[in-house]
């Protein structure tokens, strides 16, 4: 009997690719209209390779990115970056379609539901606030709860051990297959596939099941109750 749904965040609940893609395209926009002397193409492929190295949750990336290509910061250029990249990320923080009523349908339903993920602690928190969602999970495990990061066991049984649930009785949803799949199957956790934010063409994730629609995920629990 399934008790309890743990979600992965970015590209599970939240479209983050593409909020990230456009917050990146316009800070590489303002940087180029106050006088970085660089092509936009350019200024987005340096800052992709400074996220390629530290992480895409790396916040420092504009100040590495313009010590790389000036020797120094110039502070007007990160500036009108760092205020670009803000204002256009708050207006594509976007949950996929059905999302919110698929959520509460769960809770009314009395299915604990629980947050997994590797996004540090203070941002995972922002976005889950920004979008309203906050106040319907019972748990929100993030890397600087145990300091590891998916596939290791120890986020997903600290999920586990505050829901006070069996392995058995929760299901996993997550967007990456060797994090989120794998590592909840280790401890024998049902996994579900969201192919929806799959990013990286997968074609077997190796998953209990799959849903193109994150709605696809009521049928899913009600058939294992």
């Amino acid at each position: 009997m399934i008790r309890a749904v743990i979600f992965d965040l970015d590209n599970t609940l939240i479209d983050f690719m593409r909020m990230k893609d456009e917050a990146v395209k316009a800070a590489a926009d303002a940087m180029v209209d106050v006088g970085l002397v660089l092509t936009v193409e350019e200024v987005i492929e340096g800052i992709e390779e400074v996220y390629s190295r530290k992480g895409i949750e790396y916040q420092q990336v504009f100040d590495d990115f313009l010590i790389e290509r000036l020797g120094e910061i110039d502070w007007k250029i990160l500036a009108a970056g760092v205020l670009a990249y803000r204002r256009r990320r708050e207006a594509h923080l976007v949950l996929y379609p059905h999302t919110r009523t698929t959520l509460v349908r769960l809770v009314k339903t009395g299915i604990q539901l629980a947050v997994v993920t590797d996004a540090p602690r203070r941002e995972a928190w922002m976005r889950l606030v920004a979008l309203g969602i906050h106040n319907l999970f019972d748990v929100v495990v993030t890397f600087e709860d145990t300091g590891k990061q998916k596939p290791d066991p120890a986020p997903f049984q600290r999920a586990l051990e505050i829901l006070g649930i069996e392995t058995g009785e929760a299901l996993m949803v997550g967007d990456w297959a060797e994090r989120d799949m794998t590592g909840a199957a280790r401890l024998g956790i049902g996994t579900v596939f969201a192919r929806y934010g799959d990013v990286f063409n997968t074609v077997d994730p190796g998953a209990d099941h799959e849903i193109d629609d994150i709605a696809e995920l009521v049928e899913i629990v009600d058939g294992k109750r």
